[in-house]
């Protein structure tokens, strides 16, 4: 089983990394969902990134419903630059001089007392890289995405064992199949034979009718051609939980393909024997194609 390469659509993976001066928290969740459809939530002002975060993300799933969740937060001062606004101080400086010269106050201009306007200082917080912020986000995202796959490579390893023993069963409901059906065509000209012979007690019997009517029989009740295309969709149904890449779409067409082959071989049959095998295999398929809605 190791060769199987199955994987869930259900998955968990989280990861977080001081990445320069900010906390950077990513958590993944995803569930069944017939396509490819991601949501992100990450703080406003890091909107920028989502279309990076979505096509980093739908490099490692094909379909599933996935939720992002990505926390950013401070962990240092940030940095920033001051400068004096010029024409402002200048405007204070010649206020304060005019104050002096029209009222004969004392000449007590200095830093300190131009300090106290907060206003002739500029204060600018350095510009963000927008560039490598998201690449910062994408380094944690791809270790929570290292944890998600890990999941769901395991829960994708239980389904393909338990629809690759019920492969098994139904490859040995098969086998019962193609045992049983001759001997429903011998079985057939027998009670026809006796029919005959109680009907025509004492009447020579006509053994190429009889030969005829369990040849028509036998044509009527014929499953081979059907057994063989469901050896043929179980073959494939292997080869494709070992190939290692995504099968959901196309495991959700054999299921209907083994399905449709079991429905015939029951409405053919007429047999109670291979009726009951039919209904033992299409609980086999029914458990199938519950799994393949799992799978992505």
């Amino acid at each position: 089983m190791n060769s199987i390469l199955l994987r869930s659509m259900t998955g968990y993976g989280r990861a977080q990394e001081i990445v320069g001066h900010r906390d950077i928290t990513v958590e993944l969740r995803s569930v069944n969902n017939r396509y490819f459809d991601c949501s992100i939530k990450l703080p406003r002002i890091y909107t920028y990134a989502e279309d990076a975060i979505r096509s980093r993300v739908q490099e490692s799933i094909s379909r599933g419903k996935v939720d992002v969740f990505i926390t950013i937060q401070s962990c240092g001062t940030d940095e920033v630059s001051v400068s004096v606004n010029r024409p402002v101080a200048q405007g204070y400086v010649d206020a304060l001089r005019q104050l002096r010269d029209d009222y004969g106050l004392k000449d007590d201009i200095s830093v300190s007392v131009l300090a106290r306007f907060s206003d002739i200082f500029l204060v600018e917080k350095q510009q963000e890289d927008l560039e490598n912020l998201t690449r910062d986000i994408l380094l944690v995202l791809d270790q929570a995405l290292l944890g998600f796959s890990r999941m769901r490579e395991q829960e994708g390893s239980r389904l393909a064992e338990d629809m690759e023993a019920r492969l098994n069963t139904i490859e040995g409901i098969v086998s019962q199949v193609e045992e049983r059906s001759p001997k429903t065509v011998a079985e057939y000209c027998a009670k026809l034979e006796q029919r005959m012979h109680e009907l025509l007690a004492g009447v020579q019997m006509d053994e190429a009718r009889i030969l005829t009517e369990a040849a028509i029989f036998a044509d009527r009740v014929a499953v081979n051609e059907e057994t063989v295309r469901l050896r043929s969709h179980v073959s494939q149904l292997r080869d494709m939980l070992r190939s290692g890449t995504p099968i959901g779409r196309k495991l959700d067409f054999l299921v209907q393909e083994l399905n449709r082959e079991a429905n015939t071989i029951g409405s053919k049959g007429n047999d109670i024997s291979i009726a009951r095998s039919v209904i033992d295999m299409k609980a086999e398929i029914e458990k199938i194609r519950e799994q393949a809605q799992n799978v992505e």
